[in-house]
C-alpha cells in the first residue's frame, strides 16, 4: 500500500495586485474566481442577471439550486435581508467573517435567479482578506457558488479551479490553499428555531452556544431547496466512491484507493491511501479533504473507499460530503 499524508500547504501568493482588475471585470458584467477560507468561488455581481446566467451555464448548475451571496460588511446585510432577527445578529457578531451562511428573507433587490425563485437569500461574510477586498472594490455583494462543475469536487486551490473552468472565466485570484477546506455551514433563520441545512465550517455545537436550540432538517424537499449543496448526490469524484467501516477490508481493496480521516486498521490492504489527519485533528482533516479526494480521483484506481469521521464537530460536515459523494448513498461496507 502506498500511504500518502496530506502535504503541508504553502503560504500561497496572497497578492492583492489582481484585485483592481478583477473588480473592474465584475463591474463590467464579467466573472471572477476568488478564494475564500472555505473553497474557491465563481463570482458575479449579485444583481447582474446575464452574469448570473453565465455562472449557471458554466457550471452546468440547475437553476433550482440557489447561490450564496457574499458580503463585506453589515450594511450590505441590511441592504439584502428584509428581516434580520436577533439570533442572526448574534451569530454574525460571533462567526462573521467566517464560514457561516444564514438564510434570511430577501429584499426586492435580490433577483430570483440568485435565489432559485424563493423569497429568501443565503448570505455570508467570508473571512479571506482577498475575498473581502474584492467585494469592497467591486462595490457590490457577489453571488458565488464553488468554482467547479456542478456536483463535482469543490476546489480548494486556484489551480484546481482553473483546471475545472479553464478559459470560461475571465480572471482568477490566487489566495493560496483554503484554510477551512469545506463549504460553509448553512443555517436557515426563517423559522422560530433555526434549521441546520448543511453542516460545514461552523459546527452544530458552536451554533447552539449562540443560537440556543438548532434543529436538523426533516429531509423534506422544501428544506433541501433553501440550501446550496442540498441534493442527495453532490461533491462527487468521477471515480465511484463507497463507504467502508474498518477493520475488515473489502475483497477488492488491493485494486482500490482509500480516503480516511485518521489511520485505520485494515488500511494496509488498499493499493493507495490518503490519511487526512494522522494526528486525529478534525480541523486538519477537513482542510485537506477535497484536495485529497481530488488526488485520489486522478490516481487511476477503479474505486475509492472512504471511512466516515466521528459524527461530531467538523466530522459531521466531512460525513455529509462523503455520504453525498458515495455512489450507493449511505450503504457502508463492513
Amino acid at each position: 500500500m502506498e500511504t500518502i499524508d496530506p502535504p503541508t500547504p504553502p503560504a500561497g501568493p496572497a497578492s492583492r495586485a489582481g484585485i483592481p482588475a478583477a473588480a473592474a471585470c465584475l463591474r463590467a458584467g464579467g466573472l471572477a474566481v476568488f478564494p475564500t477560507e472555505t473553497v474557491y468561488g465563481l463570482g458575479a455581481v449579485f444583481d447582474n442577471l446575464p452574469a448570473l446566467a453565465r455562472i449557471f451555464e458554466i457550471k452546468n448548475r440547475p437553476r433550482f439550486d440557489p447561490l450564496i451571496v457574499h458580503i463585506a460588511d453589515m450594511a450590505q446585510l441590511a441592504g439584502l435581508a428584509a428581516d434580520i432577527p436577533p439570533a442572526a445578529l448574534a451569530l454574525a457578531e460571533k462567526f462573521w467573517p467566517g464560514p457561516l451562511t444564514m438564510v434570511l428573507p430577501k429584499r426586492a433587490c435580490v433577483p430570483d435567479l440568485a435565489t432559485a425563485g424563493m423569497p429568501s437569500v443565503a448570505l455570508r461574510m467570508p473571512r479571506h482578506p482577498l475575498a473581502l477586498e474584492l467585494i469592497k472594490n467591486a462595490g457590490a455583494p457577489l453571488a458565488a457558488p464553488s468554482a467547479n462543475r456542478f456536483g463535482g469536487i469543490s476546489p480548494t486551490t486556484a489551480a484546481a479551479a482553473r483546471a475545472e473552468l479553464g478559459t470560461a472565466v475571465e480572471i482568477y485570484l490566487d489566495g493560496g490553499p483554503c484554510a477551512v477546506g469545506l463549504e460553509s455551514t448553512v443555517l436557515s433563520l426563517l423559522e422560530p428555531v433555526p434549521v441546520l441545512l448543511r453542516p460545514g465550517g461552523i459546527t452544530l455545537e458552536a451554533l447552539t452556544e449562540i443560537a440556543g436550540a438548532v434543529r436538523l432538517p426533516a429531509g423534506d424537499a422544501e428544506h433541501r431547496r433553501l440550501s446550496p449543496g442540498g441534493l442527495p448526490r453532490h461533491y462527487a469524484p468521477a471515480t465511484p466512491l463507497r463507504l467502508w467501516q474498518p477493520p475488515h477490508p473489502p475483497p477488492d481493496a488491493g485494486r482500490a484507493a482509500l480516503l480516511t480521516p485518521f489511520p485505520a486498521p485494515g488500511a494496509e490492504a488498499f493499493a493507495r491511501a490518503e490519511i487526512l489527519a494522522p494526528d486525529g485533528d478534525l480541523a486538519a482533516a477537513a482542510a485537506s479533504f477535497f484536495a485529497a479526494l481530488r488526488r485520489l480521483d486522478a490516481a487511476g484506481a477503479p474505486l475509492i473507499y472512504a471511512v466516515l469521521a466521528p459524527e461530531t464537530g467538523l466530522g459531521r460536515a466531512i460525513n455529509d460530503r462523503l455520504r453525498r459523494a458515495a455512489a450507493d448513498g449511505r450503504a457502508v461496507y463492513s
